[in-house]
């Protein structure tokens, strides 16, 4: 009988929590507030990717059976047809939320992404197209927070980024992967992570200093530029680089993982707009996430 332990193994309880600051990102990049309904797009997000997850491993359950015989269709923990009961559930209850928390903007960006994911598990996963097709996953929960605002574009792109590398090297998890593609994605995701550095404060010129002597200092000064928030996410920043570090010096089986990073990298893109307590529930998240994958005795969360 499938307990509630095999579903939540069948969705990967802890990788959902890399998803909750998708939205937090994007609806912060966007100039939205979280009050109230907001709060139930990123339960959205969660059970999207929930849905996402089980239908992986729907797909995939043939090769499973052949490569990973642990998980939970192939071992016989969940039947195909639970597997995609779980998915439909998924799916309806977080477009609804979806709905309840962003309206019609929110409903706009949820049906495309739930489109994404499927083209992506079903099609693509397996095409040199792949690596993209999860990144444009990715990027439309950042939107889905923002409510399709241009303005978390940017934002939505940078995780896209990092989506698109980890992709490229978890396709490494059990044959192992190779130094070039640990490459590749050691550069698309340094390149995110400097996307998510705060702007640098700009240092008077020596002509503008040399007209204020001449002038007595009497000429006023113009205000200093806008500092980024007093907790520079920095600390975020280097986590995100740990994480892909130790996957560019490893390309074992199994050890090719890396989407831990994705909540460090939230959190910087939350933190650079002044959202501090947003900015330390995704550290809370990420605490969960460590605490509950050390649990995990075998599997991985891509």
């Amino acid at each position: 009988m499938t307990s509630p332990a095999d579903i939540l193994d069948l969705v990967r309880a802890p990788a959902a929590l890399t998803v909750i600051g998708d939205t937090l990102a994007g609806g912060h990049a966007g100039g939205a507030r979280f009050t109230g309904r907001s709060w139930l797009l990123p339960a959205a997000s969660v059970l999207l990717y929930s849905g996402g997850m089980a239908l992986n491993d729907y797909a995939d359950r043939d090769l499973d059976a052949e490569e990973r015989p642990e998980r939970p269709i192939p071992s016989g923990r969940v039947s195909a047809r639970g597997a995609l009961a779980v998915v439909s559930g998924c799916f309806a209850a977080g477009v609804a939320l979806a709905a309840a928390g962003g309206g019609r903007r929110g409903l706009g960006v949820a049906v495309p992404l739930v489109g994404a994911i499927v083209l992506y598990n079903t099609v693509a996963k397996s095409t040199p197209f792949g690596p993209l097709s999860m990144a444009a996953c990715r990027g439309l929960d950042v939107m889905l927070g923002a409510g399709g605002a241009s303005r978390a574009v940017p934002a939505a792109a940078t995780l896209a980024l990092h989506t698109a590398g980890v992709t490229l090297q978890s396709r490494g998890e059990v044959h192992g992967g190779s130094v070039g593609v640990a490459g590749a994605s050691l550069a698309v995701t340094a390149r995110a992570r400097s996307a998510a550095q705060p702007p640098a404060t700009a240092a008077p010129s020596m002509h503008a200093r040399r007209s204020d002597r001449r002038r007595g200092g009497s000429a006023r000064r113009s205000p200093p530029s806008r500092r980024a928030p007093p907790t520079s996410p920095r600390p975020c920043r280097r986590s995100c680089a740990r994480s892909t570090t130790r996957r560019r010096a490893t390309c074992a089986p199994r050890r090719a993982r890396g989407i831990g990073g994705m909540i460090p990298l939230q959190a910087a893109l939350v933190a650079r707009t002044g959202a501090l307590g947003s900015a330390a529930l995704l550290a809370g998240a990420d605490l969960a996430r460590r605490a509950l994958g050390s649990r995990r005795k075998r599997g991985d969360v891509t």
